[in-house]
């Protein structure tokens, strides 16, 4: 959305009169980038739609209490991230999967997904990187797919930059040995 003023949007969130159009900006401006993000975690379309639409709605009955001492990028973000591991949290205990046993349940959500339109590269990535475990899986999409810096995931995590490096690392040598024994 063009001539977007985050600071101008914040002071209008916090304005009774002008909450509900600014609000609205915030979804024009963020709707794409949490849904991707989302779709990411989840791997399904129908999911992510839900959970955007769950996100956007817990950030609205919330909207008073945002303060502006992070970026509104940065509390989206983090309602985003918690609304999907919930339901990735509630989808495991409905399928009775353990943690440990990791999100194989994701990949065949993928491979059912009619809104998938990737190659057998990309499904094979998609696939690695549904091996990760939770947090190297995040901490990997934010920064391959988002190409987020690793200050502002910190920000959004809670999560040192040295962790966060870390973790990329792993993961990224994990998704790289799960593709050379691929071909």
């Amino acid at each position: 959305m063009q001539n977007y003023d985050e600071s101008e949007v914040i002071t209008q969130l916090q304005s009774p009169e002008m909450r509900r159009a600014a609000f609205a900006k915030v979804v024009a401006h963020y709707s794409e980038q949490l849904y991707w993000h989302i779709r990411k975690l989840v791997m399904s379309h129908d999911d992510a739609d839900d959970l955007l639409q769950n996100t956007f709605m817990k950030a609205w009955m919330n909207i008073e209490y945002f303060r502006g001492e992070a970026k509104l990028s940065t509390w989206l973000y983090r309602i985003a991230i918690n609304e999907s591991l919930t339901f990735l949290s509630k989808q495991r205990q409905q399928l009775n999967i353990s943690i440990d046993e990791g999100d194989s349940f994701l990949a065949e959500k993928l491979e059912a997904d009619e809104w998938f339109c990737g190659d057998d590269a990309e499904k094979h990535l998609h696939q690695a990187i549904l091996k990760l475990p939770e947090k190297q899986r995040l901490v990997f999409n934010m920064r391959y797919f988002q190409e987020m810096k690793y200050e502002e995931m910190s920000s959004i995590l809670g999560t040192s930059v040295g962790a966060l490096k870390a973790s990329y690392h792993l993961a990224a040598k994990k998704i790289e040995d799960y593709l050379t024994e691929k071909v």
